[in-house]
């Protein structure tokens, strides 16, 4: 197994497992941290989705709106996505392990709190708490991989996240739903908690600290910064699509957001080594191509969870568990691919398996916009979604270890939550885009099917799919003549909101072809091209991280007394 090359003047205690003292864990440790961060990160990625199933009980058990409901599953990912940045360079210096440890408790208290909520406001306030537990475990499960496992198992590590953190959403409202519909809504508490237990242990058993040794202070105003500019750009994107884009609150949010992320550039910057993200390191092809390709193919799968579910459950008539479980096709061959995209990638480059991936999940959606009618139901859209499945896991992959292989072995940390907050920003951009697409493409194809219809029921079902199926109870003769006008028309917007994301897919495609990642797998290793521009730049490398076996202080390098130099490689 190949030894890792430190900056000079870095100093690295033996690995547990390591018995040459390279430093490195071993295959069986390995295998342990893998199980760990993998285990942590399902349980960020369930609690995500988790409460999509149970919003009608939501709303029956506080007397809530829905709107209330909304910002009980929205908040979650808001407080998830503007503190990733912050908390994942904190976990940098302060260590990652104790980072992850602690992650785990909040975020485990904050699922118990939310399952035993008595008002609409505690359970707020519990969500709020679990996004930042969330964004405290999420980008260190990612930096733990990236600065613990050496390059030839790098990747297969990267792929195993990669698919927990594609798939692990519809598995998590899969399971959701089950408890929703065996017991009660507050049973979807329980699946987090159990996974934070199995977690913590591993974690404790298992994992090695890591930590930067960094020569500079944080730079705090950066990581506020980018918490109101994340902030801003996600509450607009929730917002828009519920209250409208022209509205004061979401035009509000917006201008927040743009002029803060305008100021977050120039702190960086002015900052240069010493930034928080040092946003030079965008004109890497890299680092630019692996998140844009992260940032569209969450944001489409994202929309397409968007579409498929009125889909299924207003037009087929299916259940929220029976919708659940015909999305598990797709998500499993989006984890399957996952872990064979780093394969790929070494045998015919990471550029190929990108476009490889964003060729089949255009195709995809092509195939869905084709095929879909009311009269073939599921059969008529799951070849897309299989094509879906099988893109969206090679492209995520390689886009995920170009971002992370970009940043330096030290700041892993920020790359693990610059790629977290890639996904946010893109599944909130397409949940926001894909949707009003296909509102407003049902909404114009509807108008000219009503005719006929009692005007109340058709101003209901001119609201949406599910409306109209509730309206058409009511309708009584005019009840089927109602039903088929709403569903042929959802499946016209369906098709306008697929074929929008064919072009955005091959708009895409195209990017990456021509400013793709270069090379043949990972490349020379995490931060090789942040390092080089740094020794360009005349700057000294910053020491490299090591890893700190469970019980040993993480002493500045020599300073421990026996202390010896990590063995140099390639």
């Amino acid at each position: 197994m190949r030894d890792r090359q430190p900056a000079e003047g870095a100093f690295a205690e033996p690995g547990p497992g390591s018995p040459d003292g390279t430093g490195t864990p071993g295959p069986r440790q390995l295998r342990m941290i893998l199980v760990a961060v993998s285990v942590a990160l399902m349980a960020v990625i369930a609690s995500v989705s988790g409460l999509n199933v149970a919003q009608t009980d939501l709303a029956v058990e506080f007397g809530a709106s829905q709107s209330t409901v909304l910002w009980i599953i929205n908040i979650y990912t808001l407080a998830l996505a503007a503190l990733l940045l912050p908390l994942g360079a904190i976990g940098d210096r302060i260590g990652r392990k104790p980072m992850l440890i602690a992650g785990l408790i909040v975020f485990g208290v904050a699922s118990v709190l939310a399952g035993l909520a008595p008002t609409a406001g505690i359970m707020l306030a519990a969500r709020v708490l679990s996004g930042v537990g969330a964004a405290m475990i999420m980008p260190i499960t990612l930096a733990v991989i990236t600065s613990t496992f050496p390059e030839a198992e790098r990747g297969k590590a990267i792929g195993v996240w990669t698919g927990v953190a594609g798939g692990g959403g519809v598995i998590g409202m899969f399971l959701s739903a089950l408890l929703v519909d065996v017991a009660s809504w507050r049973w979807l508490f329980v699946l987090p908690v159990a996974l934070v237990g199995v977690a913590l242990a591993l974690t404790l058993r298992s994992v090695p600290d890591s930590r930067e040794h960094a020569g500079h202070s944080f730079d705090t105003v950066g990581a506020l910064t980018s918490v109101v500019a994340v902030t801003g750009l996600i509450f607009a994107l929730q917002e828009g699509p519920e209250k409208g884009w022209s509205a004061p609150v979401t035009l509000a949010a917006l201008t927040v957001g743009v002029l803060a992320a305008a100021a977050f550039v120039a702190r960086e910057l002015s900052r240069r080594e010493a930034a928080l993200l040092d946003v030079r390191l965008f004109r890497e092809r890299r680092l630019a191509s692996g998140s844009v390709t992260l940032l569209v193919v969450f944001g489409v799968q994202a929309g397409i969870a968007v579409v498929l579910f009125p889909f299924l459950q207003a037009v087929l008539g299916w259940s929220g568990l029976l919708s659940t479980l015909a999305l598990m096709p797709m998500a499993v061959l989006m984890m399957l691919t996952s872990g064979l995209a780093p394969r790929l990638a070494a045998r015919v480059g990471a550029r190929t398996t990108m476009a490889t991936g964003i060729a089949l999940g255009g195709a995809g959606l092509a195939l869905m916009a084709l095929f879909v009618s009311v009269g073939g139901g599921y059969l008529s859209i799951l070849p897309g979604m299989l094509a879906m499945g099988l893109g969206m896991g090679l492209a995520m992959t390689p886009s995920t270890e170009a971002i992370t292989a970009s940043l330096p072995r030290e700041r892993q940390g920020v790359a693990s939550a610059l790629n977290d907050v890639t996904r946010e920003f893109g599944t909130a951009l397409g949940v926001a885009l894909l949707g009003a697409l296909l509102s407003a493409g049902y909404r114009s194809a509807v108008d000219d099917r009503l005719s006929g219809i009692p005007r109340d029921a058709a101003d209901t079902a001119r609201e949406g799919v599910a409306n109209a199926v509730e309206a058409a109870g009511g309708a009584g003769p005019h009840r089927q003549a109602l039903l088929d006008a709403a569903q042929r028309s959802f499946v016209d917007g369906w098709q306008q909101a697929m074929w929008a994301g064919v072009a955005v897919m091959a708009a895409l495609l195209l990017l990456v072809l021509l400013r793709g990642p270069k090379g043949q797998g990972p490349g020379a290793g995490a931060g090789a091209p942040a390092l080089r521009e740094a020794v360009r730049a005349g700057s000294p490398a910053a020491p490299t991280d090591r890893p700190v076996p469970p019980g040993h202080a993480a002493d500045l390098p020599g300073s421990a007394p026996g202390s010896s130099p990590s063995r140099p490689t390639r």
